[in-house]
């Protein structure tokens, strides 16, 4: 069985004024580096085969810092994990994204089908390249929603889950597909106080 440990990227600027960030190339800001080096520190006795990380800054900073503590593993971009398009809302805090398109339609804006199919292509490559191993895979929110949406039926992820900055979830293959472990785990960040999830 492939298990796969999701890690979402530490704070940017972006994230914490709540502006929606899509493929926009936005660092790690200092909170998000000390984010990136606790959830580093909780997993370095964790054994895995890899670190596949979206190609964007944030993810890419927040997966190295974590590989200095895991090992210094192979280190994979993959633009299969790269966060949605929230197209013309990208840049916008929610409040402003509710009050410019009140119908809920976005343009330009990456539609779930198009998110899902794209992460279960990305999903299977990890399970062809890493068999019956475990891989940390660092991305984004929206991403990792939809990871938890779609192997969750719609009981959790994409519109009901608001996930925190590093925090941590888990699934492995069963069968043909996967099945979530847990999500959301914020435990070794315990000392931040408030943690940010947009």
């Amino acid at each position: 069985m492939t298990t796969l440990c999701l890690v979402r990227h530490g704070e940017t600027d972006w994230n914490a004024i709540g502006k929606l960030q899509g493929r926009e190339d936005i660092p790690l800001n200092d909170r998000g580096r000390k984010q990136a080096e606790m959830v580093g520190a909780f997993l370095k006795n964790s054994e895995f085969a890899a670190i596949v990380t979206s190609p964007l800054l944030r993810a890419k900073q927040t997966a190295e810092i974590v590989n200095r503590y895991v090992g210094s593993l192979p280190f994979i971009e993959n633009s299969d994990f790269i966060e949605k398009d929230y197209g013309e809302a990208s840049g916008m805090t929610v409040p402003e994204r509710d009050s410019h398109f009140s119908d809920g339609k976005i343009p330009g804006m990456e539609s779930f089908d198009l998110i899902k199919k794209r992460v279960l292509r990305g999903l299977s490559t990890v399970k062809d390249q890493f068999p019956d191993q475990p891989v940390l895979l660092v991305a984004h929110g929206g991403l990792i929603n939809v990871i938890l949406a779609v192997f969750s039926n719609g009981e959790i992820g994409t519109g009901k889950t608001k996930l925190f900055n590093t925090c941590i979830s888990h699934i492995e293959t069963s069968g043909d597909s996967w099945k979530i472990i847990d999500y959301n785990c914020i435990d070794h960040l315990s000392a931040f106080g408030k943690v940010t999830s947009i």
